[in-house]
């Protein structure tokens, strides 16, 4: 991600990966991260932040206690999502997110590998390391999301994550500079709607994620639209979080 600090190592590692990756097949297993870092002469970590970063663009998918597999990205994929026109399709677009990521939380919540678990609490860090030097943080959001649709173990969620980055930055941009909340109770909700997410998946609690995850994006359709103005996917009144 373009705003995000990569040592010159990761993208080394990164494009050393890409050009296996360009040998093979679409859902063809990459071999383990031992025998990658071996084989690229980097460390396991440089090499994890190499294929976190492949994975949030799409040519990387994990299966849970298989290995990495070769994904397909957006830009090589016939169907495309388009830009949000306006606000009600903005109001469309949380309301899908708030579907998708809900159970995308819920399974990387059950998930087992350690590095994944450690790559979304990384993830969370960094994000919140933007906030506190007064950055926007919109890259090392959509990178935690990321990683929590990547620990999902469901390559489908890390495809769609993938291909809705664009539509998610104009989201984020758009509540951040248009909500009538204050500022500061703005960065404060924020910040512990993450916090609750990231929580409820380290803890392993499914139901807690998915809940955490869907009031996070209810907060985000409140403080852009109003309370009044929010209503669950499915159609009912809600107050938001």
């Amino acid at each position: 991600m373009t705003a995000m600090a990569i040592s010159p190592l990761s993208d080394f590692a990164y494009k050393q990966v890409l050009e296996i990756i360009d040998k093979q097949e679409p859902d063809g297993k990459l071999p383990s991260e031992d025998e990658l870092a071996r084989k690229l002469g980097v460390s396991r970590p440089v090499l994890r932040q190499a294929l976190a970063r492949l994975r949030s663009e799409g040519w990387v998918y994990a299966r849970r206690g298989s290995g990495n597999f070769v994904g397909k990205p957006p830009a090589l994929q016939s169907t495309t999502f388009g830009p949000l026109h306006s606000i009600p399709d903005v109001r469309s677009f949380l309301e899908f997110r708030c579907l998708i990521e809900g159970e995308s939380a819920a399974e990387a919540a059950r998930c087992t590998d350690a590095q994944m678990l450690a790559e979304i609490e990384r993830r969370q860090r960094l994000l919140e390391s933007a906030w506190s030097r007064g950055e926007l943080g919109i890259e090392e959001d959509i990178a935690f999301h990321g990683a929590i649709a990547a620990a999902s173990g469901n390559r489908f969620f890390s495809m769609t994550m993938a291909a809705l980055a664009e539509q998610t930055r104009v989201s984020i941009k758009l509540i951040r500079e248009l909500s009538p909340l204050p500022m500061v109770r703005r960065a404060v909700d924020v910040r512990n709607e993450h916090r609750a997410i990231g929580e409820a998946i380290k803890a392993g609690n499914a139901e807690a994620a998915r809940t955490a995850m869907v009031d996070h994006l209810r907060g985000g359709m409140t403080r852009l639209f109003g309370i009044d103005n929010v209503r669950n996917p499915g159609g009912n009144d809600s107050s938001g979080a």
